[in-house]
C-alpha cells in the first residue's frame, strides 16, 4: 500500500478523534472510543488485506484527485463529528438516545464498515468515483455480497451514516448526517447502475442474474 495511503489514515483517525473529544471537552467517553477503535480496526485490515492497487484507485481515481464532491463528504462526517461532541459533552442539545442504541449503533457502524472491507476484498475496482476502469482491466464481480446485490459498498455506507449519530449519542448530529449524505448515496449508486449498465461488457447479463441493487425485495 503506498505510503500516503498511511499518512491520510492515520490523518483521518486523529481528526476523527480530536473533532469528537475537543468538541466534548472530555475524553472520558468510552463509546466514543469504541468508535474510533472500529476506525483503527477498518484502517488496519486495510493496510494488512486490501489490494494496493485498490488503495490508490481508491485515492487517486484515474491518477487524479477525488472530486469536489468526495471531498465535500468528508467535511459533512467531521462536521457531525464536532456537533456530536458538543451536543454529547457540553450542551447536551439531543443526547438523548437509550445506551443500548449507543451500543446496537455501534455494532451496526461495524458491521457496516466489515461488509464494505468484504467488498473491497473481492472488488479490486471499488474506486471513489464513477468510472468505467479500462485502464486496469475492469471486469465484472459476481463473487462476495455481489451475489446478492449489486452495489454493497453503497449499502454499507448507508448503514454507517444511519447508525453513526446514534452511537455518538446524538439525535442532532444523526439528523444532519442522514439529510445531507443518504441522498448524494442513493443518486450515486443509481448513477453508477446506469454507467455500468451502459459502457461495462457483461454487466447486464449480471443484473439481469442479481436483480436488486441494494436491498433484495426492495430496490
Amino acid at each position: 500500500m503506498p505510503a500516503s495511503a498511511y499518512i491520510q489514515s492515520v490523518a483521518f483517525f486523529v481528526l476523527a478523534a480530536v473533532a469528537l473529544f475537543a468538541a466534548a471537552g472530555t475524553v472520558a467517553i468510552v463509546t466514543y472510543w469504541v468508535y474510533l477503535a472500529i476506525f483503527a480496526a477498518v484502517f488496519l485490515a486495510s493496510f494488512r488485506w486490501l489490494d494496493p492497487d485498490l488503495a490508490r484507485e481508491r485515492m487517486r481515481p484515474g491518477g487524479k484527485k477525488p472530486p469536489p464532491a468526495l471531498r465535500l463528504f468528508s467535511g459533512v462526517l467531521f462536521v457531525h463529528w464536532v456537533i456530536a461532541g458538543l451536543d454529547h459533552g457540553r450542551f447536551h442539545w439531543s443526547d438523548s438516545v437509550p445506551i443500548w442504541l449507543q451500543w446496537t449503533a455501534l455494532i451496526a457502524v461495524a458491521a457496516g464498515y466489515a461488509f464494505c472491507f468484504w467488498a473491497m476484498r473481492v472488488n479490486r475496482f471499488f474506486s471513489s468515483i464513477v468510472r468505467i476502469q479500462n485502464d486496469r482491466g475492469q471486469v465484472v464481480i459476481t463473487t462476495g455480497p455481489y451475489v446478492f446485490i449489486r452495489h454493497p459498498g453503497y449499502l454499507a455506507g448507508i448503514v454507517i451514516v444511519v447508525a453513526s449519530g446514534p452511537a455518538l449519542d446524538s439525535w442532532i448530529a444523526a439528523a444532519m448526517l442522514v439529510v445531507s449524505t443518504v441522498p448524494f448515496l442513493l443518486h450515486r449508486a443509481a448513477t453508477e447502475d446506469r454507467v455500468l449498465l451502459a459502457e461495462l461488457p457483461g454487466y447486464r447479463d449480471y443484473a439481469e442474474r442479481v436483480r436488486w441493487r441494494l436491498l433484495p425485495g426492495i430496490w
